[in-house]
């Protein structure tokens, strides 16, 4: 294990690239022994052949949004093999405005092995870490202090050495590292893989090209809300109930208006 801090992290700062990265939203996956070609097609992504450097990976996700007048989350993926602990590791970085790796990618490709993931969403911002192990969900958090997972204390020391601080004190985390800069550090000492601008700049990225994940058959919806008093409203909805209420909705929309003169009877 590497002794990489925050500090080896800091030109994340003053890096157009990473800056782009988190403006516009990002992944970067570390997938230990698959190699790119299988790491795409386990995230069931098109072949779209390869590019030289993190430049062409953009120009080709912005030629993928320039295609359509709508917002979907389809993106382009790019992949490499790069040297880490234990042999050759796949690196997958994709601009995806904050759609992340699908779990039950990380599941596979981390069957027999590890993934470490973290992404941003793209100024909101939420910053996510996932670890992986043996197609098991170990550790995840968006915050260090609220983590989750199978084992999600199993990285408490290391983190606390690459510079988080793990009080329940958020804001005064926040003000005394670059939980960013952390998280790459983080990634480094799980995997063995030191990410530079260098490194994703000159890559030559296998491609894939991932639709749109389709929508999920819905059954229902909830309605949870508590106003300033501190009352809460609170209910479930069936599917069934919503559609019978859009029927009703439709058939009285569709009845003639009927005006009442001041003669008229009383309804």
């Amino acid at each position: 294990m590497t002794s990489v801090t925050a500090h080896d992290y800091a030109w994340i700062r003053s890096s157009p690239l990473f800056r782009h990265a988190l403006e516009t939203g990002y992944t970067l996956t570390l997938v230990r022994g698959v190699t790119p070609v299988d790491v795409l097609r386990v995230m069931e992504a098109e072949p779209q052949g390869t590019c030289t450097g993190a430049d062409a990976l953009i120009e080709r996700q912005e030629e993928l949004l320039d295609a359509t007048d709508y917002w979907d989350e389809s993106f382009i993926s790019g992949a490499f093999t790069v040297p880490g602990v234990g042999g050759d590791w796949t690196l997958v970085l994709h601009f995806d405005g904050g759609v992340g790796m699908r779990p039950r990618f990380l599941e596979a490709l981390s069957a027999g092995g590890r993934a470490v993931v973290h992404s941003s969403n793209g100024g909101k911002p939420i910053h996510l870490f996932h670890w992986y192990e043996d197609g098991e969900l170990r550790t995840t958090f968006e915050w260090p202090t609220a983590r989750d997972g199978s084992t999600p204390d199993a990285l408490n020391s290391v983190m606390r050495e690459v510079g988080f601080d793990l009080s329940d004190d958020e804001g005064d985390t926040g003000a005394r590292v670059d939980t960013k800069a952390v998280v790459l550090a983080l990634a480094e000492r799980l995997t063995g893989v030191r990410v530079t601008e260098e490194l994703l700049r000159d890559a030559e990225y296998h491609l894939g090209h991932l639709p749109e994940e389709p929508a999920e058959e819905w059954t229902g919806i909830v309605i949870d809300i508590t106003d300033a008093h501190g009352e809460r409203l609170y209910k479930e909805v069936t599917r069934e109930e919503v559609e019978a209420a859009v029927a009703r909705a439709r058939a009285e929309s569709a009845e003639p208006i009927v005006i009442l003169g001041p003669s008229s009877p009383a309804p």
